[in-house]
């Protein structure tokens, strides 16, 4: 293979160096500034949560602002956690920059893979894995309500609402079917329980990396795509991506995007119907990934020139697929919405303070992207300017559309709280604001800190 050359000196980019020059110092002074506030605005969270939840106890966590327990522990994973941290600081920026383009996604995928696996398994098989998914998120536990598939699509929303007859579980009743309906189909394949559906999260949701990869080398450049694998692999969101189901619904909306992205620059009406399908499959999983939206619109823009007449039509036959399909099944997905929000209200949602959640959850961004994507994102503001290289300014405006579809959600006052599980879909669309930061390794160890000491610091609730 023929040997990368070095990418050229860069104002936004550029590659660790031994020492920093006058005119560099300025800008990593200010990232690391951008990471100070980030930080204190999560001891601002841990703080005034602790306070509020000790003396009016309407937060509903134990360690605001994240859904967790203080349990300093050590596990099975604990030890290939540290190992995969080391080699990815240590190597994945040399990799993610000479292995053949074919072999990256995959690659990342696998890494990416291994460390939520690891993360996991600090709490146990059990705890970490094979339970959530019952314990927690409830999926599992209404699966023999559904030997009759079509009845209880017709029914399903008549038992959203709490005081109806037999209602849904929380989880249940606050996602569409088709979250509930994908482990009951894996149930009826034979792959029961909670180690099943929990891997089938892990797996699915760390194949969001290669999605986001995919993406960017089509909508920016092949040099920013390979700069931002290493975040993306090690990102502390991985404490939620195993296992929680979100972390399906993050996958299913990333591929979605990534599909977009390749339909656009290739000009192609098949990438643009498959797109179409998982856009439509995405908000029968969850009403809130809707935004996702966004996202989708921000990805039109950038491709622009693709997008022709027989793309957008079989970019719309793709997405009325799931949508029509649920709905000749009995199930009115703007009735259950409605219905979903009176549940929200009935429930600790209607308790919980939008004063404090409404930048709390913000805080929970932090946790689940890290310090570095708190400076990545410095850096994307100022390339939204004419004179920032073509490549650099596209990527800003991607991840200016993912921060506007969480802050969308965070307004909407649906998201109180657990927003480290529930924003995971946006959130890997924030990591590759990442790659334009200087020096890697030392950002990567920032990353991997953060992530060993929350799984390790805390039991957490997803």
């Amino acid at each position: 293979m023929t040997p990368r050359h070095p990418a050229p000196a860069h104002p936004h980019r550029a590659p660790d160096a031994p020492g920093t020059p006058a005119s560099t110092r300025a800008p990593l002074l200010r990232d690391l500034a951008a990471a100070v506030a980030a930080a204190l605005l999560v001891t601002a969270a841990v703080l005034v949560g602790r306070h509020i939840q000790d003396t009016r106890h309407t937060l509903f966590v134990h360690w605001p602002p994240v859904l967790a327990e203080w349990d300093p522990h050590v596990g099975p994973g604990t030890p290939a956690a540290v190992l995969l941290a080391v080699a990815t600081v240590v190597w994945g920026p040399r990799l993610a920059d000479r292995l053949p383009w074919r072999l990256l996604p995959l690659t990342a995928w696998a890494a990416s893979t291994a460390w939520v696996v690891s993360l996991a398994l600090v709490d146990g098989w059990h705890r970490g894995i094979a339970g959530r998914l019952t314990t927690r998120e409830e999926y599992l536990r209404v699966t023999g309500r559904f030997h009759d598939i079509p009845a209880a699509l017709r029914d399903f929303t008549q038992h959203i609402v709490a005081g109806t007859p037999s209602p849904w579980p929380a989880h249940v009743a606050g996602h569409p079917p088709g979250a509930t309906l994908t482990f009951v189909l894996l149930d009826r394949i034979g792959l029961r329980g909670g180690g099943w559906a929990g891997m089938w999260c892990v797996v699915l949701g760390a194949s969001a990396c290669a999605a986001v990869l995919i993406a960017l080398r089509a909508l920016t450049d092949e040099s920013l795509a390979r700069r931002a694998a290493p975040f993306l692999v090690l990102a502390p969101a991985a404490v939620w991506l195993g296992t929680s189901a979100d972390a399906y619904f993050a996958a299913a909306a990333a591929w979605a995007l990534a599909l977009l992205a390749l339909a656009v620059t290739t000009r192609s009406p098949a990438r643009a119907a498959a797109s179409g399908l998982l856009f439509g499959l995405t908000c029968y999983l969850s009403y809130g990934l809707t935004l996702i939206a966004l996202i989708g619109a921000t990805v039109l823009l950038l491709g622009r020139r693709g997008v022709r007449p027989a793309l957008l039509a079989a970019l719309l036959a793709g997405l009325a697929v799931v949508p029509v399909a649920f709905t000749l099944a009995g199930f009115d997905w703007w009735t259950a919405y409605h219905l979903l929000v009176t549940r929200y209200y009935q429930g600790v949602g209607g308790v919980r303070p939008y004063g404090y959640w409404v930048w709390a959850n913000l805080a929970c961004a932090v946790l689940i992207t890290g310090p570095a994507t708190a400076a990545g994102l410095r850096r994307a503001a100022t390339a939204l300017t004419p004179r920032t290289p073509t490549a650099d300014r596209r990527l800003a405006v991607l991840v200016a559309a993912a921060l506007l579809a969480l802050l969308v959600a965070d307004l909407s006052g649906m998201s109180k709280a657990e927003t480290e599980r529930i924003w995971l879909p946006f959130a890997v669309w924030l990591l590759p604001a990442c790659a334009y930061l200087p020096r890697p390794r030392a950002w990567l160890t920032a990353q991997a800190v953060l992530a060993l000491l929350l799984n390790h610091l805390l039991l957490t609730g997803w």
